[in-house]
């Protein structure tokens, strides 16, 4: 049986499949990133899966992309978990971007491909090898147009009184905004990127608010700034996206590209489709 996982900070999607694609199973978790989570937080997720655990086994291959394992150290971290939890398994753990990558572009294909979810990322595939040149360094500082960034700016909006007063009124009634509450869900439970990124379901809802329109518009022209035009030759390649923010903004996002004279490609809200069909033509 062979493990495909897409996962981000919030959740993660699972398929187990045979060699020829037939599928077993599918199922959701809570996502598995290494670098806000310990080792006994991502085994006891995956524990509370039971087609996960009853399965564990069975396992001979699992290729796992994610969230937070763009450096050596996690990957090796991340490995060592499920090497233990999956006992005859072969385990090969790669960042989120490889699996948005397989997704949206075809072989041998250059591209630019980014993520725009919980958090965000943007990398250069030359049709084999992917190249990055902005190192992450984590929600707090980086992930320009991400869910989590666009939960920051709404809790800030909120507190410091600058949200139009009916939009105000709504969001209190839709989220637990109370101090106590909000602290202990940034500060003392895990995933605090996560619980920022359930916010922006309320900035697409209100998207076409001027209010909800300049966060929009200005995280998007800092992810371009400051991602896609890292690499010299973004006026030349398609540029694909996946992740939720990039899939319900697209038109959005297609607008501030143009502007860029960047050509959008492929725009997914999650790569687990396309993850099976290129594990079946690379068995």
């Amino acid at each position: 049986m062979k493990l495909l996982v897409d996962s981000g900070s919030t959740k993660a999607d699972w398929i187990a499949i045979d060699y020829n694609g037939k599928v077993f199973f599918t199922t959701q978790s809570l996502g598995l990133n290494p670098e806000v989570l310990t080792k006994e937080e991502i085994l006891n997720r995956l524990e509370d899966r039971f087609d996960i655990s009853h399965n564990k086994k069975e396992v001979s291959s699992l290729f796992f992309y994610g969230a937070g394992c763009g450096t050596d150290r996690m990957k090796i971290f991340l490995t060592e978990v499920f090497k233990e939890y999956f006992p005859n398994a072969t385990v090969s753990v790669h960042e989120d971007t490889y699996a948005a990558v397989y997704a949206t572009t075809p072989k041998n294909e250059k591209a630019i491909v980014c993520i725009l979810g919980t958090g965000s990322n943007c990398s250069y595939f030359d049709g084999t090898v992917l190249h990055q040149k902005v190192q992450s360094l984590g929600y707090i500082v980086m992930d320009d147009c991400s869910g989590n960034r666009f939960g920051r700016h709404l809790l800030r909006a909120y507190y410091f009184n600058q949200m139009p007063p009916e939009l105000a009124k709504e969001f209190e009634t839709t989220y637990d905004v109370e101090p106590d509450p909000v602290k202990n869900n940034l500060y003392k439970e895990p995933n605090p990127n996560a619980y920022l990124a359930t916010f922006a379901k309320f900035l697409i809802k209100h998207k076409d608010t001027d209010f909800c329109k300049k966060y929009i518009y200005q995280e998007m022209e800092d992810f371009v700034e400051n991602y896609i035009k890292q690499f010299d030759n973004y006026k030349e390649v398609p540029v694909h996206f996946i992740g939720s923010i990039a899939f319900y903004l697209k038109e959005e996002l297609e607008q501030v590209l143009k502007k860029h004279n960047i050509k959008i490609g492929n725009v997914l809200r999650r790569p687990i489709d396309g993850l099976i069909e290129y594990h079946i033509l690379n068995k």
